[in-house]
């Protein structure tokens, strides 16, 4: 009996710490995460603003007097 209860408790540590399927699940959010920055970054280098700012820090190098 006590070696039934002993499997027993050893099959429930196992199911509890079993991660199968878990590294395919990070990959997607992962993935998920990294397009979502992405887009985000898209965004902000392709907006007005930061093209303005690009352009005046440039056009500030090129005229500076030395």
């Amino acid at each position: 009996m006590r070696a039934a209860i002993a499997q027993l408790h050893l099959r429930a540590a196992r199911a509890a710490v079993a991660d199968d399927g878990m590294s395919t699940a990070e990959y997607a959010i992962g993935t998920i995460a990294a397009a979502a920055f992405g887009a985000v970054l898209y965004g902000v280098v392709t907006g007005d603003s930061i093209v303005d700012a690009l352009t005046k820090i440039i056009d500030r190098a090129l005229n500076t007097t030395v």
